[in-house]
């Protein structure tokens, strides 16, 4: 092993060939995968993974029928038996209204009718309720057929579908080969997929976070797996960020590196692309946290008690329903505070979402805290933090009580905390992983060149390594060195 000329004694040699060591065998490990996470990068720019349906998705069904609402909220909170129910929805399903009681057990399903159980449990109803979904101008639903029931699959891992399995799984069998997955929990269609989305995926997302269902199913598995992976392979990148610099040396006026062919390539590219290839792998890492290193956002007991409060649910009025105006497709009664409030929702394709709770009533709430908090105001929309709440824009309220914030979503009550840990994970993650920074989200075909080029360049980088792994490992084998400077 060669090193330039260099000051400093014994001690500083053997670290770095140390850090060599380090670089040139994670290197191989990790050049392929380093490889697949820059390609499959590029796809999920442009086709994300399958998400859960959103409230426009929801609202743009049948509207409810009123008439067949026998029971109010109170009486469904009471039919259910559950404790600490912080919200109520009533929907329309095609086996007419069910209320969806939502408490720290979970969400379970009553119908308005007449209280009995509306948990989903044939697959006739569960096609009939795709069915109704998916109709609409030009859709032919009469080839739909139930594919299966599964507590998990491939597009259902996430553990945001926890509370609704197992799911059936309806075919269309239209030309998009369109799947719509039914919660046997609450008779809800939670999620939408097409041939083109789940084919992409496959190549995209699925390999990149090593979203195979059989693992992925096993969430603490998965993840322990997944960070140690990505932290691996960014010590590989650090020990090359480091030991790069140090093999160039100076002749006149020209750097010059000591390696030929692809190690050369590997070694001018790594100098170019390492800030980028760095703070892409170590905010990858950072997305695996989980609460590890920083906060995860969620209430402390004590705060989610000041806030929310318990709801008196049997205060409601008696004619709650016939308070209701038409048409109406949905209705949340949400605890804030220790009250019950209630929104009507209507298609938001035509009414955005309404706020309700004011400012006034965020900072009676806020009182509860007892702690010293700055008057709640509304938040902006191009506000930076806004982005990581998902919250609609205009909807937003945000109160701060020292270096702690709770951003509070006006239309149902949801609250957000974020506090000091939680912001600098919203820099180091989510600017550096997804270039989610304000300027670039404001100009996205800007962000998407930068995205698609930096990737790219760290893809090629990457393919010196594999070139170089390969010889590598094949000289290995064939028990020699090549006799080239080690990189």
């Amino acid at each position: 092993m060669r090193f330039p000329p260099r000051r400093g004694g014994e001690s500083e040699v053997a670290t770095v060939r140390v850090l060599v060591s380090l670089h040139r065998w994670l290197g191989v490990a990790f050049c392929l995968p380093l490889a697949m996470w820059f390609a499959t990068g590029i796809i999920m720019h442009f086709v994300p993974f399958p998400s859960s349906l959103g409230e426009a998705e929801r609202l743009t069904g049948m509207g409810l029928d009123l008439a067949r609402v026998g029971h109010g909220p109170a009486e469904a909170v009471a039919a259910t038996g559950s404790r600490g129910a912080t919200r109520v929805r009533l929907i329309e399903r095609a086996d007419g209204p069910v209320y969806l009681v939502t408490s720290p057990g979970g969400v379970k399903a009553v119908r308005a009718g007449d209280l009995t159980d509306g948990a989903i449990r044939s697959e006739q109803s569960a096609l009939s309720i795709a069915a109704s979904y998916a109709r609409g101008p030009g859709v032919d639903v009469s080839r739909a057929a139930v594919a299966g029931l599964a507590a998990y699959d491939q597009w259902t891992v996430s553990g945001e579908y926890d509370p609704h399995r197992p799911l059936y799984r309806i075919a269309l069998n239209d030309g998009s080969a369109t799947e719509l997955y039914v919660s046997s929990t609450t008779g809800e269609v939670v999620l939408e997929s097409t041939r083109h989305v789940r084919g992409w995926n496959y190549l995209g997302s699925v390999v990149h976070w090593i979203y195979f269902t059989g693992l992925r199913s096993h969430a603490a598995a998965w993840r322990v797996l997944l960070w140690w992976l990505s932290f691996l392979a960014l010590i590989g990148v650090v020990a090359g960020a480091i030991i790069g610099p140090l093999r160039l040396t100076i002749e006149g006026r020209r750097f010059i590196s000591p390696f030929h062919g692809w190690q050369a390539w590997h070694h001018w590219l790594g100098l170019i692309c390492m800030p980028f290839i760095f703070t892409w792998m170590f905010s990858g890492w950072l997305s695996m946290d989980g609460g590890l290193l920083f906060s995860s956002g969620k209430l402390a007991p004590a705060e989610t008690t000041a806030l929310i409060g318990e709801g008196r649910w049997s205060a409601l009025s008696a004619d709650e329903i016939r308070r209701l105006s038409t048409p109406v497709q949905e209705v949340l009664w949400f605890v804030f505070d220790d009250r019950v409030h209630r929104r009507e929702l209507q298609n938001i394709a035509h009414r955005g979402p309404q706020a309700l709770l004011r400012p006034g009533e965020i900072d009676d709430a806020a009182r509860h805290l007892q702690r010293s908090c700055e008057p709640a105001y509304l938040v902006a929309s191009d506000d930076a933090y806004n982005r990581i709440a998902d919250f609609a824009p205009g909807t937003l309220v945000r109160v701060i009580c020292g270096s702690d914030w709770f951003d509070i979503d006006a239309t149902n009550g949801t609250v957000q905390k974020i506090d000091r840990s939680r912001r600098s994970y919203r820099w180091l993650y989510r600017d550096l992983h997804r270039f989610d920074f304000p300027l670039l989200s404001d100009h996205p075909s800007l962000r998407t060149i930068l995205i698609v080029g930096l990737c790219a360049g760290g893809l090629i980088f990457a393919f010196t390594a594999v070139a170089i792994g390969c010889r590598r490992v094949s000289l290995v084998r064939r028990g020699h060195n090549g006799g080239e400077p080690d990189g």
